[in-house]
């Protein structure tokens, strides 16, 4: 009988082994024959799959992090203090991954450490390399105390929690509030490329706001998944206060959009059915109208399996513009012609799966959540169960 004994693999554990295999060979291609090897960029599309979902998605989602310590630590709201730290440790994670896949995306990512010697501050992209350098570091120190309470030092801890955490929140707020709203400037220096339904001046606005009610929303969505693969029990009564909140600011943001459409003359693009209308129309109406308009019942809000839905909805809705705007907005402005390589699928794949590996991982062994490291105890559960309680 064999002395060695491996663990039964199952779906999901299958697919991240296959996963993390096609990712190896799609980066060991990258570093080895060039950037062109496994992807379908050019000098007509520059800014393809990698920038529209790895950076202004990851970087979207990760707001979560500065959102919810904002409310907890600046505006006073201490019952939501149980869902600061995994947003924070999402946004940290989410962060790294948005550094890593840079590497990959950069033609020359040898030199991703450039700003920091040769500064250009006329450059947009000089602020959002310096803003996600030192907002990573800032995620790092407000998750520095998981750390510390893990092996013992909890005065160590007390002492962040005291001294640095104030500090540590409102710096987290200015940073975000600069990177997240120059990934939008980006853009507006590129009115010829972009189509009217997306370009706007306000731009670096629309994202803000946005990456506020993703923030929100995805605190939703992760603690559902939260749920799903480790038993972890749901917040109710701070869930349905995050759902609120995403309804309010969901409900700002429409109306400066739609209010910014019609003040440019673009509104007459809005019902011409062709295909920038009906991309526009599913994000506008299906990812931001409706679910609005659910949110705002108190109904779907005492509900969590309503509610969770919903959010996932808002995340799918603010994620899909991301993805119109450095993708869609630019084919239709410009006429090239993209269609991302199933290698650029593979490491945008890739990088999530090692994200969501990572959590689980941190969730075990770190006092993630108010009842501490799940460890042994982390067991799958149906969420329809407890989402219908």
């Amino acid at each position: 009988m064999s002395r060695f004994k491996f663990r039964q693999l199952h779906f999901w554990s299958t697919f991240f082994v296959i996963l993390m295999g096609l990712l190896a060979v799609a980066l060991f291609r990258r570093y080895t024959m060039g950037i062109g090897s496994i992807s379908n960029l050019s000098d007509q599309m520059p800014w393809g799959l990698w920038i529209g979902f790895d950076l202004l998605c990851g970087v979207a989602l990760g707001a979560g992090g500065f959102t919810v310590t904002a409310v907890v630590y600046v505006f006073g709201l201490e019952k939501y203090k149980p869902l600061a730290r995994p947003a924070v440790l999402t946004a940290f994670l989410g962060y790294l991954i948005v550094i890593a896949a840079l590497l990959v995306d950069l033609g020359r990512p040898w030199n991703i450490w450039h700003p920091l010697v040769f500064w250009n501050p006329h450059s947009v992209m000089f602020e959002v390399g310096w803003c996600v350098m030192l907002y990573t570091t800032v995620l790092f120190l407000e998750f520095l105390p998981l750390v510390f309470e893990r092996f013992g030092r909890t005065k160590w801890a007390h002492w962040m929690h005291r001294y640095l955490t104030p500090g540590l929140v409102i710096a987290a707020v200015l940073l975000s509030t600069m990177h997240q709203s120059s990934l939008g400037t980006l853009y507006v220096i590129v009115p010829q490329k972009l189509h009217p339904l997306w370009y706007s001046p306000i731009l670096p606005i629309l994202f803000f706001v946005s990456a506020i009610v993703l923030g929100l929303a995805m605190t939703n969505v992760e603690s559902w998944l939260s749920l799903r693969g480790f038993g972890h029990h749901l917040p109710s009564a701070q869930l349905r206060g995050i759902g609120r909140a995403t309804a309010v600011m969901l409900m700002v943001y429409l109306v400066i959009r739609m209010e910014e459409l019609i003040v440019r003359g673009a509104f007459q693009y809005v019902f011409r059915f062709d295909k920038a209308s009906l991309f526009f129309l599913a994000e506008y109406v299906i990812g931001g109208v409706v679910p609005m308009l659910l949110l705002f019942q108190k109904k779907v809000r005492r509900n969590l399996l309503w509610l969770s839905a919903t959010q996932l909805l808002v995340v799918l809705g603010v994620m899909f513009n991301r993805m119109n705007t450095a993708v869609t907005a630019f084919q239709l402005g410009t006429g090239a012609d993209y269609r991302p390589h199933w290698m650029e699928f593979v490491i945008s794949m890739g990088m999530v799966a090692i994200g969501v590996f990572a959590f689980s991982m941190a969730v075990k062994y770190l006092p993630v959540f108010p009842e501490g490291p799940l460890g042994q105890r982390a067991r799958p559960k149906d969420p329809y169960v407890e989402l219908t309680q």
